[in-house]
């Protein structure tokens, strides 16, 4: 089962630990630590106090869930220079915001809407926050990280910058389901430097480190949260890659993360 999310199967260095959110056959969505093919509930989110039961159930017998209940979402455009094409580099991150409506769950379908004729993915690193952040330096924004993710911030090209563009992108990157992240959420990981790859349809069309971000995680934090408090919980997608394509109902387009494991969507027509 490990294998079918790209999770490795040795053991994790000292320090990292590996998060689901999970429904089991009966019973409400929980959280819970991975450990191995088996998963130990916890009482609360990994980044609040909490306690792991000492009975466990398989990762088989369950659905994985976005290992996520973010107040917010965030997104940051235009951070790398791959993606820029012929524009300029932004003197800051260029920061939007996501609904929480557009979550996906591992597995779960991309829903492009029938009014919808050019949607792209965007294979991202995702931070998730694990302490309440106001106006913080880089380093305190650094510690304020509580782990990463996988996530896709789908975009629909036209909604976005097309010749009748929405004044801001509500749709373009807030439709439902256009923010799918998981398989897990990993702590103690040095995020720094992890490939990051997307796949559609089983071919390599996005591939770069995180190094090679423009802004870096603990910058990105920073400036966010000069003007926004950052909660625990919140989500940043930080930005893709490369050059995108289309996606068409019936395309596979998955996401893996260095450490993490493969975020792994099926796109499906309204």
């Amino acid at each position: 089962m490990l294998a079918a999310y790209g999770i490795s199967q040795a053991q994790a260095p000292a320090g990292v630990k590996k998060y689901v959110r999970y429904k089991a056959k009966t019973g409400d969505a929980s959280w819970g630590l991975l450990e191995g093919e088996s998963i130990r509930r916890l009482t609360a989110a990994p980044y609040e106090a909490h306690k792991a039961e000492t009975k466990a159930v398989k990762l088989s017998d369950v659905k994985l869930l976005a290992p996520a209940e973010p107040p917010k979402i965030f997104a940051v455009g235009l951070n790398y220079r791959s993606h820029l094409g012929n524009r300029p580099a932004p003197a800051n991150p260029e920061i939007f915001y996501k609904p929480i409506t557009s979550l996906q769950d591992p597995d779960g379908p991309i829903v492009i809407p029938k009014t919808a004729l050019n949607v792209h993915y965007e294979a991202e690193l995702v931070l998730v926050m694990g302490k309440k952040t106001k106006n913080a330096t880089a380093a305190l924004a650094k510690s304020a990280i509580f782990g990463v993710t996988c996530g896709n911030d789908v975009s629909e090209r036209d909604w976005q910058n097309g010749e009748k563009k929405d004044l801001q992108w509500w749709r373009a990157k807030g439709a439902d389901t256009f923010a799918p992240c998981g398989p897990v959420l990993v702590s103690g990981l040095d995020y720094g430097k992890l490939l990051l790859t997307g796949r559609l349809n089983g071919e390599e069309v996005q591939k770069q480190y995180t190094s090679d971000l423009l802004f870096d995680a603990a910058a990105i934090v920073s400036y966010i949260s000069q003007a926004v408090t950052l909660q625990p919980g919140d989500l940043i997608y930080t930005g893709t890659p490369g050059t995108t394509k289309k996606m068409m109902p019936g395309d596979v387009v998955e996401v893996e993360l260095e450490g993490v494991g493969i975020l792994k969507n099926k796109v499906a027509g309204a």
